[in-house]
């Protein structure tokens, strides 16, 4: 990916045409100002026609002129932070040169969706630049002041002017930035109004924050802000993980499949709160996107534990080119996997299913709309906790279940039935933490306690199927020797053993 960027920390400054340019080097550790330099800079920026970048804090330019032309990318970190992300002009026609480059449309499909980036804004803007220097050379901050002329395009088109002060840190503490907004308050020059400069060109069109009427959860409030906080937490997550799969990002796969998990498993016990049609279509999708993001996890787990088997052998019992025939079938299926999952996260199944999804993080006040029951409306300590014992029974079941069943493929199957059952009573619990702290975490922490013996049992049962179909038997074909397929598939088994009788004795020793 051609892009590269930093973290942005900077403060703007509404001034007018007479203003004077305050002693900058008064500010703590600015030893020199630099000779001004003076840029004619064109910015475009690109956004959907509903504006969906504006509306979640995130700007998308590209601009010519200056020292740093290219395309500008900047996604709120909190704190008054941006993350600023680059990528270069390239050489294009008109046409060509408004399609934003794939490096940064990654970044923001999980908003954009499906729908086209144009240009909503123009801005030319005279920009003189000065250094602030410290003691010893280096660049503190810059200043920059902007004599704006600034269009807005597309719907309702308009035009403004306007100057402004600019200061952005470099190599300098954020103390910097105070300091000079109290020396600049002190000439009468405030901090502007605007949160950008396409804020200010967008004027009546940039969409304004709604003030958030999310109510924590708490034991006399309705049923479904219990709901609704989860909810939105794991959504968060998607959109947080969603660029950074794109960009293959460690643990990002992991992250989102764990999200999507979440989400079904919450709508499942909270499934009398919210209309029943609602959570079945949102379960359905959010069990295909949790399959697609499980074929490039899994494989990812299986590879780590295959390699971990290998490297404790001994290599006098490794025969034949096991290793190399292991890393082959995991790197091609790996590989299958990416690009699966990626062509799901462009897909207008993906996209509807964020919409989807967006339609539930409500205000608190519309639980009483037809998107929820009756029950949502209830107290928390009323609803919340018989939710809860609903999922122990449904555990308690499939445990009595997986222990009549005969040991062998069938009994797998039935713990990992189990395994399912402990983790939706371990995220249900998790949910009612606000209500009651130290129970939620009791509760949860056993759960999680059997979903991890579990789920090394359950990976136990992926590596020997590996090791037996795709590995000893496919090197048996091939005439190579499966010595050291079948002794790993030996370990494998007297691990998964190891695991049930870790559950067993953990379930009798419940509370």
């Amino acid at each position: 990916m051609e892009a590269n960027g930093g973290i942005e920390i900077e403060r703007k400054f509404d001034v007018d045409e007479l203003a004077v340019l305050p002693g900058l080097t008064e500010l703590p550790g600015v030893h020199a100002v630099a000779e001004p330099m003076i840029h004619d800079l064109e910015a475009v920026y690109f956004d959907t026609s509903d504006l969906r970048l504006t509306v979640a804090h995130i700007t998308l330019r590209r601009r010519t002129g200056g020292d740093d032309a290219g395309w500008h990318l900047k996604l709120p970190q909190g704190g008054g932070r941006r993350r600023e992300v680059h990528a270069p002009l390239g050489k294009h026609s008109q046409d060509e040169a408004d399609a934003v480059p794939e490096s940064l449309a990654q970044l923001v499909r999980v908003y954009v969706r499906d729908s086209p980036l144009i240009p909503v804004a123009r801005l030319n803007t005279t920009r003189v630049v000065r250094a602030l220097v410290g003691a010893g050379g280096e660049t503190l901050a810059v200043f920059c002041d902007d004599r704006v002329q600034a269009e807005r395009l597309g719907h309702e088109p308009a035009s403004a002017a306007w100057r402004e002060w600019e200061l952005e840190l470099v190599d300098a503490p954020e103390d910097l930035l105070d300091a000079a907004q109290a020396v600049l308050a002190s000439a009468g020059i405030l901090v502007s109004q605007h949160p950008s400069k396409l804020a200010r060109t967008l004027g009546g069109r940039f969409p304004a924050t709604p003030a958030p009427n999310r109510k924590r959860p708490t034991p006399t409030r309705p049923a479904a802000t219990v709901l609704l906080a989860s909810l939105r937490e794991q959504i968060s997550v998607i959109r947080t993980q969603d660029p950074e799969i794109r960009q293959q990002r460690a643990g990002s796969v992991h992250a989102m499949r764990v999200a999507t998990r979440r989400l079904r498993s919450v709508l499942a016990t909270y499934e009398s709160l919210v209309d029943p049609a609602v959570v079945q279509h949102l379960r359905t999708e959010l069990g295909w996107l949790a399959a697609v993001l499980g074929g490039a996890r899994d494989e990812e787990v299986l590879h780590h534990r295959l390699a971990s088997l290998l490297d404790h052998e001994a290599p006098a019992l490794l025969l034949g080119p096991i290793r190399e025939r292991l890393e082959t079938r995991s790197g091609t299926d790996a590989g299958s996997a990416g690009r699966i999952l990626v062509a799901a996260l462009d897909s207008g199944r993906y996209f509807r299913l964020l919409d989807a999804l967006e339609d539930l993080e409500v205000p608190d006040a519309l639980v009483a709309t037809p998107l929820f029951t009756a029950a949502a409306g209830q107290d928390a300590r009323v609803v919340v906790p018989a939710l809860l014992k609903k999922e122990w029974k449904k555990l308690r079941s499939a445990v009595r279940h997986a222990a009549k069943t005969v040991p062998g493929p069938e009994r797998d199957l039935a713990l990992h039935a189990v395994r399912k059952r402990a983790k939706r009573l371990r995220y249900a619990a998790e949910t009612a933490h606000p209500l009651n702290p130290e129970r939620a975490a009791r509760v949860s922490g056993f759960a999680q306690k059997l979903q991890t013996i579990l789920g090394d049992q359950h990976d136990s049962v992926i590596a020997r199927d590996r090791l037996l179909q795709r590995g000893g038997v496919e090197a048996y074909l091939r005439g190579e020797n499966t010595f050291s397929y079948g002794r790993l598939h030996a370990l494998e088994q007297l691990r998964a053993a190891d695991a049930e009788a870790h559950f067993w004795k953990a379930w009798s020793r419940r509370a």
